[in-house]
């Protein structure tokens, strides 16, 4: 027998409690948690139904179970087979996936506004199509639009299919009709379901419209690509329960100023999650880079002071990436400190070692940090080239070219070791650099026979001394 009880439920994350409060104890906003009414099952009526009590007369039908789907089997006998990935056509995305899509896998692919989801999803349901039908349902924009930009970037296929519609009944009727190998659906904020209480895009209708379109996923062994809004702060927006539903979760990133766009795998029940895709923004759509590095590097004919070159890893792949700073004399009382693409908290503790532990003169210097391409460098690993650059340019002295330093910079002025040492060395090497300094013991592991001079240094001072050397 079922009961409604009265609870308090968020708007935003679909948190809930039996009592009131004003900030969410999940996603901790303000003023989102509102009463609602909750079903209930009385345990006494499960009691009754026979699942709690063996012998109770009333339950005798329900302990022998109901209809199965599939018989079980030993797992031995499972046709792993038809889980296999299929390849997408774009070699970055199948990267991230772990070597394609698979049959009846749910994905969410989240990101900005703006940095490209539609565009992405667009070019690669027009080479699934080369391999059986697609359904491309757009419910923000309109058919015809969706048809321009197919046009600009070349991804128009017979076996593409366009669906402009924001019902989910709507939607079950298309893929009924069509039999799509793979659903896209544009955004799953927009669906709504017609039985269901709440506003598109609210948590309730979120979390039925994200259940229904996984379960025919299933039923079919369709892939689905879901599309999700993001919140101001970058994570998906929605119930937590949206992520737990799919099988895999994709971040699209970039910057709106850059033509570097990234895929990174947050959640993946069928690949890695520690891989990266890239690929470069253009008038006509998305290009895979396969060699992303020379993005971030500039060129100089001569070695300049002030720029230092390191390598960063983004999940698994090794990048060269290039650090450039500018120290001036300051006119103002207090002087500036800039960054753009790095950690202005870690710059500031660099700046802050520098001139204790290396007797660095930065004193009441203009400070200007910033990375080449748009590229954004987070982890500890790019302290030492920041120190590097830095002190280059209050020396006006030119580290010289191919030359990559790679380290995190500790309060004491020590240099630390940081994890995939010989990856970054190696893939230096590759691109034609001749000399690395890394922190001590770093590189062991590195192969035998390398024509890279690697420089093992235990504070700052000596990286100094070993990058600034003729």
């Amino acid at each position: 027998m079922a009961k409604s009880t009265t609870g308090y439920r968020c708007t935003e994350c679909g948190w809930q409690t039996p009592k009131w409060t004003g900030r969410c104890g999940e996603c901790q906003a303000w003023g989102t948690v509102e009463e609602t009414t909750v079903p209930r099952l009385v345990r006494a009526g499960i009691r009754a139904a026979g699942y709690g009590s063996p012998g109770a007369a009333t339950g005798a039908g329900r302990l022998g179970g109901g209809p199965v789907s599939t018989a079980a089997m030993p797992i031995g006998k499972v046709d792993a087979a038809q889980a296999a990935a299929r390849s997408t056509g774009m070699d970055e995305l199948d990267r991230v996936l772990g070597g394609g899509l698979v049959r009846g896998a749910v994905l969410l692919l989240a990101g900005e506004p703006g940095v490209g989801k539609s565009t992405l999803l667009l070019e690669a349901g027009a080479l699934a199509a080369a391999e059986g039908p697609v359904l491309y349902v757009t419910g923000e924009e309109s058919a015809a639009q969706v048809r321009l930009r197919a046009d600009r970037i070349g991804a128009v296929h017979e076996n593409l299919y366009l669906a402009a519609e924001t019902d989910l009944d709507a939607i079950m009727s298309h893929v009924g009709s069509v039999g799509p190998r793979l659903l896209i659906i544009d955004s799953v904020q927009t669906i709504a379901a017609a039985d269901v209480d709440g506003v598109p895009g609210g948590v309730t209708q979120l979390r039925e419209v994200a259940a229904a379109l996984t379960a025919v996923a299933k039923d079919r062994a369709m892939a689905t690509i879901l599309v999700g809004h993001v919140t101001k702060d970058g994570t998906v927006a929605g119930p937590r329960t949206l992520e737990h539903l799919v099988d895999v979760v994709l971040h699209f990133e970039g910057d709106r100023h850059s033509r570097l766009r990234m895929v990174r795998a947050v959640k993946n029940r069928y690949g890695p999650t520690d891989e990266v895709g890239c690929f470069d923004l253009g008038e006509y759509g998305l290009i895979g880079l396969a060699d992303p590095s020379g993005l971030f590097l500039s060129r100089h004919r001569e070695p300049v002071s002030g720029t230092c070159v390191t390598v960063t890893l983004e999940g698994r792949r090794p990048l060269l990436a290039e650090v450039q700073a500018l120290v001036g004399q300051s006119v103002l009382e207090v002087p500036r400190r800039v960054t753009s693409g790095l950690d202005s908290s870690r710059v500031g503790m660099v700046l802050a070692v520098l001139q204790r532990r290396a007797d660095v003169k930065i004193g009441k210097s203009d400070v200007y940090a910033a990375t080449v391409g748009g590229v954004r460098l987070t982890e500890p690993s790019v302290d030492l080239a920041v120190a590097l650059a830095l002190a280059s340019s209050v020396g006006n002295l030119s580290i010289p070219q191919g030359v990559i330093a790679v380290g995190e910079v500790g309060l004491a002025g020590e240099v630390r070791n940081v994890a995939g040492v010989p990856r970054r060395i190696a893939e230096a090497e590759r691109m034609g650099f001749r000399r690395a300094i890394v922190p001590a013991g770093g590189a062991a592991g590195t192969a035998g026979g390398s024509a890279m001079e690697v420089i093992e240094v235990e504070d700052v001072r000596d990286a100094i001394r070993a990058a600034l050397r003729d």
